[in-house]
């Protein structure tokens, strides 16, 4: 028998080295076109019971406890970066797609469910696991491909993945409730869902707020204490939203909203942590949900699930997107994008095991099912939006990211501002020396970069296309630093 010490070292080991190698992999995965999230969960199964590691896992409890602590440090993260002004922009049809988008793509998916000979209890529950879209997928094929998509699109999509788990929860509890227990299933799920959203919505902003205020008047002793404090007020959101009866999911989200979009002490430290955080919280997701897939009992019912996954995204998401759209009058380009690209991943997945734990008794038959549904959603749905965006020309247009970034970190807001630029072929400045351009005031150029090289800048330094360029000056002077230097890259 291994002592405990030798088996805490062999888990380890084990562990790091999978998370190790499937990060080295992404690379090739992204040179493939294939998405990340295809290789975490492929690496999984490689390292399962039947595959190459011989890892024995099958603890869907755990994997649903940890699935969830993942998802609130995604969502956290995916709020923290999202621009409040663009919110106001995409808020309406992303609420619409989130509530009654998720509802009706579960009827429509049921139907195909039960076409397919499942009975209709458990045609309902598969259709309500997979109905919402997942801020997993989306965020980590959105920022690893590098694809900066128009505002309003790019918007609405994180938007909706960010906020429609709370109807894909509700329904799931309750098909499961009626299935174990024969508890009653009908319109009360309404008002369920509203009040679930608005004492959400209230935890998420109240604590947002204090947090922020919090740290605006508190000066901790290091620095490194700060992505502490956020980590924690993720947990403390959930927490708080869900023993009170509100979806600890969307407080999370809106949490990391009103805190990334105010102005914070190390702002840009605390990003990056949070950064550093969700990519390693979707990556032991998708492997540790690959670990619990069993090969020879999952081919089983391949068919069915693939079956179901090519009518998820080519039946159900156009029938209950497209006439959700229609009142906002999105040009056609941007309604077809959204149809196809309601991406499927570790959210289904989680979802998946509740039946599991609750003893559906058909509940491994689904889990399997819901991952050939998500297999077919991440490779041809997640797969496809490079190609897709640039077919139909919805990329924005942003500069591409430097390849070296300046920053400036500080416990106190400063009186003057540090903006990033990228000199594009038709900037004004471009081909122009520092000495000619008519910085106004105090501002001036700090540092070029240009390729792999870094440039002291003088007055004889020439702007040349391709640049990235930093300037200080002070907030008077920003907007008209702005109309010089044209385009401004944003972290």
């Amino acid at each position: 028998m291994v002592d405990e010490p030798n088996l805490t070292a062999w888990l380890l080991t084990l562990g790091g080295a999978l998370l190790a190698i499937s990060v080295l992999m992404s690379r090739a995965s992204g040179r493939l076109g294939l998405p990340t999230a295809l290789l975490f969960l492929c690496m999984g199964m490689l390292a399962g019971e039947e595959g190459l590691g011989r890892i024995v896992f099958d603890d869907y409890q755990f994997a649903f406890r940890a699935g969830t602590v993942a998802l609130v440090f995604i969502l956290f993260d995916g709020g923290f970066n999202t621009p409040l002004a663009a919110v106001r922009r995409g808020l309406v049809p992303s609420t619409v797609l989130a509530t009654v988008g998720v509802a009706v793509t579960a009827l429509v998916l049921a139907l195909g469910a039960r076409l397919l000979g499942l009975p209709w209890m458990l045609a309902l529950l598969v259709g309500a696991v997979v109905s919402s879209t997942d801020a997993a997928a989306v965020f980590s094929i959105l920022r690893s491909s590098g694809l900066h998509l128009k505002q309003r699109v790019g918007t609405i999509l994180e938007l909706e993945s960010g906020l429609n788990d709370p109807m894909a929860v509700l329904l799931t509890l309750a098909i499961t409730d009626q299935i174990v227990g024969g508890g009653p299933l009908g319109w009360r799920i309404v008002p369920d869902v509203v009040l679930q959203l608005v004492i959400g919505a209230a935890v998420g902003i109240a604590l947002g707020r204090g947090s922020r205020f919090a740290l605006r008047r508190t000066r901790l002793p290091a620095i490194g204490l700060y992505p502490v404090f956020t980590l924690g007020l993720a947990l403390l959101t959930f927490g708080v939203a869900t023993l009170l009866g509100g979806s600890g999911f969307l407080a999370v989200y809106l949490a990391g909203m009103v805190l990334g979009n105010g102005a914070l002490p190390y702002h840009v430290g605390i990003r990056r942590v949070h950064d550093g955080v969700a990519w390693f919280s979707q990556v032991a997701m998708f492997l540790m949900l690959g670990l619990l897939v069993t090969p020879s009992r999952a081919i089983d019912v391949a068919g069915q699930g693939i079956a179901l996954g090519l009518f998820l995204f080519v039946i159900a998401r156009p029938l209950a997107v497209l006439p959700l759209l229609l009142p906002f009058r999105l040009p056609w380009r941007e309604q077809f994008f959204l149809c196809w690209v309601g991406l499927r991943g570790a959210v289904p997945i989680v979802l998946a095991t509740f039946p599991v734990l609750a003893g559906v008794p058909a509940g491994r038959y689904l889990f399997d099912v819901v991952f050939f549904v998500v297999l077919v959603s991440v490779l041809l749905q997640g797969g496809s939006v490079g190609w897709l965006t640039r077919k139909l020309s919805l990329e924005s247009g942003a500069p591409p990211p430097p390849p070296a970034v300046l920053e400036v970190a500080s416990a106190h807001d400063l009186e003057g501002e540090l903006l990033a630029f990228y000199i594009g072929e038709a900037s004004a400045v471009a081909g122009s020396p520092l000495s000619e351009v008519p910085f106004p005031g105090e501002a001036a150029v700090v540092m070029v970069v240009r390729g792999r090289t870094l440039i002291a800048p003088r007055g004889s330094t020439i702007l040349r296309p391709g640049d990235h360029v930093y300037v200080v000056c002070t907030r008077e002077d920003r907007d008209y630093v702005r109309l010089i230097m044209g385009q401004q890259y944003e972290e």
